[in-house]
């Protein structure tokens, strides 16, 4: 498992990076065929992003990872592959690659793998733009969907995720000199300062209506052209987490409500929810599956996790299908410099998978 967690690390996929998705999709079918009998994997190229599908038999079992990562390229040089200690690290180990691992080893240790469909998907990490229809659709012809998506701490399975909505709030004003004639410009950077500041009271009111959980979170900003020009021209990301249906749909209504603060300014609001929440009644059922299946196995106590991040098992809960999350690597630090993976969890974790998909197809 180590080998081959190694030759997927040090095969770089940065999202943004189609000729290295690309690289990183026969490198993972590859993979995949030596441990499953030689099966080959539909490839799907889908406006230059390289997704993957195999289909054994008629399937019921959905199993979902993507092999895409938040590292650019270029990333080995200042984070290289190593093992020490029990832990291994590289651009991606944790989300999700040594998923992917333990999802080809847990199906080559089964007898058969007749109705299981797997799809590894090239864009989740940029919010799956084309890869969304592809995995409803696959999960609307499934009556389980199980995601290699690494664990919540501790290895606590993710039995609930937030929903996602991301928003674009742009300010236009009107450009003068500011040495010579400030008065007659319209400052979209101020009128950017009102509307950043209106977000943590208009959060707290979705809270007060909807319930706890629900975060807006201004990212990337930029405003203006030169320091000496009035700026005609503000703008905002906006990250919007939230734990239910009607928190999203609320959030939606109250964005689109904002009024510019600043005579003379206008503001659009682009964008609109990504993903829907995971709700814990998605996994209920799955997650007990999963403890009775831990129990069999003899690999100790289960416990499940409701989080903030979410994944493409947003998507396959939403299309109505049983979903259980977080059934990927145990480490930490995803996206982040100390990402890492616990070595020994990884034949565990693999055992498991093949408990849960012979109990389910």
């Amino acid at each position: 498992m180590l080998a081959d967690l190694e030759e997927l690390v040090t095969c770089e996929s940065y999202s943004a990076d189609h000729a290295a998705l690309a690289r990183s999709a026969r490198v993972v079918a590859d993979q995949a065929g030596r441990l499953l009998g030689g099966a080959r994997p539909q490839i799907l190229d889908v406006e230059g992003v390289t997704h993957l599908r195999w289909t054994f038999g008629t399937p019921r079992v959905l199993l979902l990872g993507h092999h895409d990562t938040v590292w650019p390229t270029g990333s080995l040089a200042s984070h290289p592959w190593s093992v020490e200690d029990g832990v291994a690290r590289g651009p991606g180990v944790f989300d999700m690659k040594a998923g992917l691992v333990q999802m080809f080893h847990a199906l080559a240790a089964l007898p058969s793998i007749d109705g299981v469909c797997v799809l590894v998907t090239g864009d989740e990490e940029v919010g799956s733009p084309t890869s969304r229809a592809l995995v409803e659709d696959l999960a609307r012809r499934c009556a389980a969907t199980l995601v290699l998506e690494p664990s919540a701490p501790g290895g606590a399975l993710k039995t609930g995720r937030k929903g996602v909505s991301i928003y674009d709030i742009t300010v236009h004003g009107r450009a003068a000199h500011s040495g010579l004639e400030p008065e007659n410009g319209v400052n979209a950077a101020v009128e950017l300062a009102h509307q950043i500041l209106a977000l943590d009271p208009l959060a707290a009111s979705v809270v007060a209506d909807t319930g706890p959980g629900t975060t807006i979170t201004p990212t990337v900003a930029s405003a203006g052209t030169t320091t000496n020009t009035v700026p005609a021209l503000a703008r905002v990301n906006l990250d919007v987490r939230v734990p239910t249906a009607a928190a999203q749909d609320e959030v939606d209504r109250r964005l689109r409500a904002l009024a510019p603060r600043v005579p003379g300014t206008r503001l659009r609001i682009d964008g609109g929810p990504n993903r829907p929440p995971l709700d814990p009644d998605a996994s209920d059922a799955l997650f007990t599956l999963a403890v009775r299946t831990a129990a069999e196995l003899g690999l100790g106590p289960l416990r499940g996790a409701a989080v903030g991040g979410a994944s493409d098992g947003n998507f396959t809960a939403g299309a109505g299908c049983p979903t259980l999350d977080g059934l990927g690597a145990v480490g930490d630090g995803a996206h982040a410099d100390h990402e890492h993976v616990l070595v020994a969890a990884l034949p565990d974790r693999a055992r498991l998978l093949t408990g849960l998909v012979e109990a389910l197809r």
